[in-house]
């Protein structure tokens, strides 16, 4: 299938471009993206009204009208669409009225099955496919006896992302951030360079890199869907400690190190790992393996083949399904994304 989709989550749509459709990325005002990958074409949105486009992929509300302004098709009603809804609701965490509520031209599919629990999406055609992500391969070391933390925009963001309960973990161990603005953090919570280390907004394989080598990972978050950076932790071999908050306790079992929604709890699981390096190793072990198993890529893109069959107009139905090259297995030892 020609499937058109703006590029919006970047770690999601790193693994939602590598399945076996032609992939059309809109490029505003002709400035190129920069993506490279196979079966991916930038094309300028001038262009788009001339594209053979057989399904729209949705994240964004406002996207329903650039697609028909675009494509001078309605998404829906003129050419098969579907709306990925990333987020939980922001305002009324079980009452919130999904946007597209009710309607049944485009289906909603929601990326964790807390997400479709928590929307009221009323008759609306709704699934959920959950994340899958490329094998970052076992990275972990952990030779800095410290808590790894990836947040973006932690002070911005503050509760939701659990940013007032970094201080008391900073009793455990020393915090390593990662993010966007994560710079703003020591000035915020008045932490001495002893107990808070911020190394920034880094490149994705040099972010796996250097969070490997701390001896847990830290998921602090209250309100937010499941983040990839949890799902690239596990998957590196490291043991992770989770607020027991939305997706999480699907997303984490006990063994992969410590789910609770008593942050007191984790950091007695915290002071744990980080005083003892071989119970941190084999609950990192057990996370890779649990990581691998429930959200590897080839059952992600298998399911929004799924997804996107069903899409197809009737006349195409009867198709058989894409040809999706495999992914080629990680070693052990790992090798980059």
């Amino acid at each position: 299938m020609r499937v058109m989709v703006w590029h919006v989550h970047g770690g999601w749509m790193d693994s939602f471009l590598r399945g076996g459709h032609e992939y059309l990325l809109p490029v505003p005002n002709g400035a190129p993206l920069g993506r490279t990958m196979s079966g991916v074409r930038e094309v300028p949105a001038e262009q788009l009204r001339h594209e053979d486009v057989d399904a729209v992929v949705l994240q964004r509300l406002e996207e329903l009208e650039w697609a028909t302004r675009l494509l001078g098709r309605v998404p829906g009603r003129d050419v098969p669409a579907v709306f990925v809804e990333h987020n939980t609701p922001k305002r009324h965490p079980v009452s919130e009225r999904h946007a597209l509520a009710d309607q049944r031209e485009i289906p909603i599919v929601h990326v964790t099955h807390f997400n479709r629990l928590a929307w009221d999406t009323g008759a609306a055609r709704v699934t959920v496919v959950e994340h899958g992500i490329p094998d970052p391969g076992h990275r972990y070391t952990g030779e800095e006896a410290s808590l790894g933390v990836v947040i973006n925009e932690p002070v911005r963001r503050g509760r939701v992302t659990g940013t007032d309960l970094l201080p008391r973990f900073s009793d455990a161990g020393r915090l390593d951030c990662f993010g966007i603005d994560s710079d703003r953090l020591p000035a915020a919570l008045g932490l001495a360079p002893n107990r808070l280390r911020v190394l920034g907004d880094l490149p994705t394989d040099r972010l796996h890199s250097e969070l490997a080598r701390r001896r847990a990972y830290l998921h602090p978050f209250r309100w937010t869907s499941l983040g990839l950076s949890l799902l690239e932790a596990m998957s590196m071999g490291m043991p992770v400690l989770a607020l027991a908050t939305t997706e999480a306790p699907r997303a984490v079992p006990p063994e992969a190190g410590a789910v609770s929604a008593d942050p007191e709890e984790l950091f007695a699981a915290a002071r744990t790992l980080l005083a003892d390096p071989d119970e941190a190793r084999e609950r990192g072990r057990r996370a890779r393996a649990f990581a691998r198993e429930h959200y590897g890529l080839d059952r992600f893109l298998s399911d929004w083949d799924a997804v996107l069959a069903q899409l197809s107009c009737p006349r195409d139905r009867t198709r058989p399904a894409p040809h999706r090259p495999r992914v080629a297995a990680h070693t052990e030892e790992g090798i980059p994304t």
